[in-house]
């Protein structure tokens, strides 16, 4: 199968999410855009009026690195999932989930001191998947586990991997 083709097959709105999630980095990356101008400040959103950070921090992954790659991994995976299966026929319905839990996130966010929410809203589509699957899993063949109990266990490696709980657990108490 063709990257063509793989690209085509995506769902409209995890195609839409995931393309601009890649432009982003990317122009990130090549200095065309800093990430400084996209982080989440609501001081500079009121006083200077810099609207575009309630949405560009949603966009903004992190430098291309293996949590970028593992990232648009789970984004594509779980969020295509939920297009394709719990909200087939209905991207009305999938655009507003993901609408309502980004602004969720954006409440929660100054009591947080998490300023990208890209990694929470991708964090939010694997727990609502989970919740709505059964499926008998294993991680990265090490052990098996049932769907439900995969945001925690994608919690447990990214602290073993020195990464902090409070981007995953606002990603898992938007999705309840």
């Amino acid at each position: 199968m063709s990257f063509e083709t793989w690209y085509l097959e995506i769902p409209v709105i995890t195609r839409c999410y995931f393309t601009v999630s890649v432009i982003t980095t990317l122009a990130c990356y090549f200095d065309v855009i800093s990430p400084f101008t996209l982080y989440l400040n609501y001081r500079l959103i009121y006083e200077k009026l810099e609207i575009w950070r309630i949405f560009s921090n949603f966009f903004f992954f992190g430098m291309p690195s293996l949590d970028f790659v593992f990232h648009m991994y789970f984004l594509v995976r779980y969020c295509r999932w939920l297009e394709e299966t719990s909200f087939r026929g209905k991207p009305a319905d999938m655009l507003t989930m993901i609408l309502f839990g980004a602004s969720l996130m954006l409440v929660i966010a100054p009591f947080s001191s998490v300023f990208f929410l890209g990694h929470s809203l991708t964090f939010m589509m694997v727990y609502v998947w989970s919740r709505r699957n059964d499926h008998r899993m294993n991680f990265m063949g090490f052990f098996f586990f049932n769907a439900p109990y995969l945001p925690w266990v994608l919690l447990v490696f990214s602290m073993i991997l020195g990464a902090s709980p409070v981007v995953d657990l606002v990603g898992i108490l938007v999705g309840l």
